[in-house]
């Protein structure tokens, strides 16, 4: 029988973990090192290969936890929404995302973390069912290639980050960025840039150009 893990064994697994992902966010997954992650977290490099082997094998796992992480704050937030008491939970769980989201934007930057957006695809379409069930006018497209859209636009979001600082005034990992991010996004979401007869026009023009009419 397997005995159970040691809770220094955890603690120390815990650190190595998010010294990874402060290197990778840093460095990048090619130029971050075993030893140099090792040093950060207060261990010997014998002991991050103790607990995960290899570096791919620990991006990995940096990855999972990411997932269930975003998992569990994605349930809170939707049953919260769901008992109409949704403030404290998204504002929580952006607080608790914040020190990820280097780590997130260079993962992604290099083509990684295929897991972690694929997930994130699948918590988006729940939300698109919920507001689908609402809406007057059905949409076009399917759910799962739009909740992939949406979430690559979300993402672009901690990819951008020094510019949208930049452009926006504010350091958006500040309180206050934060606020006006949250905000702008709410705005940007409750005003559709495009009217129903807008959009119908374009959808004709687009069917045109499908099926090879002149424009």
């Amino acid at each position: 029988m397997a005995t159970a893990p040691d809770p220094e064994d955890l603690t120390a697994r815990a650190r190595i973990r998010d010294a990874a992902m402060r290197h990778v966010a840093e460095h990048g997954f090619e130029r971050a090192t075993i030893r140099g992650i090792a040093e950060t977290a207060g261990v010997s490099s014998g002991l991050v290969r103790h607990h995960f082997g290899s570096k791919q094998a620990l991006r990995d796992a940096c990855d999972e936890w990411l997932v269930r992480t975003i998992r569990r704050l994605n349930e809170q937030v939707l049953a919260d929404m769901r008992s109409g008491d949704v403030h404290d939970h998204v504002a929580a769980s952006r607080a608790a995302m914040v020190p990820y989201q280097r780590y997130i934007a260079r993962a992604l930057a290099e083509g990684a973390a295929g897991k972690l957006f694929d997930e994130m695809v699948g918590m988006t379409e729940e939300w698109l069912a919920t507001y689908d069930a609402n809406q007057a006018n059905p949409s076009t497209v399917d759910r799962k290639s739009r909740a992939a859209v949406v979430t690559a636009m979300a993402l672009g979001i901690p990819i951008l980050y020094p510019h949208l600082s930049r452009a926006m005034g504010v350091d958006l990992a500040s309180p206050e960025g934060d606020r006006l991010l949250s905000h702008t996004l709410l705005d940007i979401y409750s005003h559709p840039l495009l009217s129903p007869e807008e959009a119908a026009t374009l959808r004709a023009g687009l069917a045109k150009i499908e099926r090879g009419e002149p424009r």
